[in-house]
């Protein structure tokens, strides 16, 4: 990890000044991928990519350099290392566990589990993933309201939706197989993703804001944590949730039945049926006229079938709003603050290094990147202050937070054993 110890004790983690060396082409992904970045802040950004997945890491060097822009002189001097693979690095069980004593190397990731110590941070495709055609928030986001528009929850398919590459996961090519057959029909629409393909043919069946045509969508993790999550959210679908193991930077605040449903990942099939089942219990010759009488006639009928909308709504709200790009740097520039209190030594500018301004890197990558970070560029210093940030959960509420996580989620749980499809399940 290029770590080294200071006579301090503190753990020092830099870039070594180089400059970065050309974007590699050849799709590689093996072994770890290092974006390092020396001082940022004041004196502006210095650093390196070093490894596979170097569109991520230029992507990053240009969201941490739009920070520095949008609040010129408030970021304050420090170093990090940015981990650009996949998986998390950081183990807690090598480091004498979450409340051990060992001195954990802070690294930089965009996400963590309950297992690991990375220090989750917004992913690279906030600013566009022009590998896959994927446009930076911003844009992707008015256009994905576009698309809720476009087609309204009952009007859409009645199935659970996804479309993703199986073989990153088991847990994916399980849930391929819940494909309807001559002798089951488990409420899924599930497709298998070649991404070479659709490089090939232009990204034609993968416009994110026109797959928002169904009443439910599934998420489901590949490697690590998946960048698909926001998507799919933002989708006013009633989004079917398992059990992850990996979190980014926002997950951890949404709650299930109020933000999506959760569903068994050990019998994956039948846990989607049952969540489309419970949710469309009602015929469809029934819907519309229940609605149209919902004012007057109250039932767990009518509760069900408004909940199951409700769940896709405050997905989507929250996705659409609680992530807008003016927050999201917020979180970043109040994240790097209090990373930078607990530096021990005074960041400085390492001999020989090359400063990464915004102009040199608008010039790096192909077109469609260049695009991109034209598109997601602060058009230049806030007005405004970045937001105040919420004091932390206290030890007992966020115990009590996550019981109730849990307590929620398991009563689903124990609903779809008894095959009941008739009860509200109202948090």
């Amino acid at each position: 990890m290029h770590a080294r110890t200071t006579s301090g004790g503190s753990t020092r983690i830099s870039g070594h000044g180089r400059r970065p060396e050309s974007p590699r082409d050849d799709g590689s992904s093996e072994g770890p991928s290092i974006l390092q970045a020396s001082d940022i802040g004041r004196k502006g950004l210095h650093g390196e990519i070093q490894g596979g997945f170097s569109d991520k890491g230029r992507v990053h060097h240009m969201g941490i350099l739009q920070l520095l822009k949008l609040y010129p002189g408030k970021v304050p001097d420090l170093e990090l290392m940015f981990e650009c693979g996949d998986r998390p690095r950081i183990k807690a069980s090598e480091h004498g566990g979450r409340k051990g004593k060992k001195k954990v190397p802070p690294l930089f990731h965009y996400c963590a589990s309950d297992d690991t110590l990375d220090i989750v941070f917004p992913d690279w495709s906030f600013w566009g993933w022009p590998e896959i055609n994927i446009k930076p928030w911003n844009s992707l986001r008015k256009e994905l309201e576009e698309g809720n528009n476009r087609t309204k929850w009952m009007d859409r398919e009645p199935y659970a939706y996804w479309k993703g590459n199986i073989r990153t996961s088991g847990n994916r090519q399980a849930l391929f197989k819940c494909r309807p057959s001559n002798n089951h029909d488990w409420n899924a629409r599930v497709y298998d993703m070649d991404w070479g393909r659709e490089s090939h043919e232009g990204f034609k069946d993968s416009n994110l804001a026109s797959q928002c045509t169904h009443k439910y969508k599934i998420y489901m993790e590949g490697i690590a944590w998946s960048v698909s999550e926001k998507y799919i959210l933002a989708c006013d679908s009633m989004s079917l949730v398992p059990r992850s193991r990996y979190y980014d930077f926002f997950t951890r605040s949404l709650q299930p039945t109020i933000h999506y449903w959760p569903i068994q990942q050990n019998d994956i099939c039948r846990s989607v049926k049952y969540a489309v089942d419970w949710a469309t219990s009602i015929h469809k010759s029934m819907m519309a006229l229940l609605i149209q009488i919902a004012n007057s006639l109250f039932s767990d009928h009518i509760l069900i079938i408004l909940q199951a909308q409700k769940i896709g709504k405050a997905a989507s709200n929250f996705v659409l709003e609680e992530l807008k790009m003016n927050y999201v740097y917020d979180y970043m520039f109040h994240l790097l603050s209090e990373y930078a209190k607990l530096f021990k030594y005074k960041p400085t500018v390492p001999p020989g290094a090359i400063e990464i301004v915004p102009e040199t890197m608008a010039n790096t990558g192909g077109d469609l990147e260049k695009i991109y970070k034209n598109e997601s560029s602060v058009k230049g210093p806030a007005t405004t202050s970045p937001c105040t940030m919420p004091p932390p959960y206290d030890p007992k509420a966020l115990k009590a937070f996550l019981k109730r996580k849990d307590k929620v989620t398991r009563k689903v749980e124990k609903l779809e054993a008894s095959g009941n499809l008739n009860k509200d399940i109202s948090p």
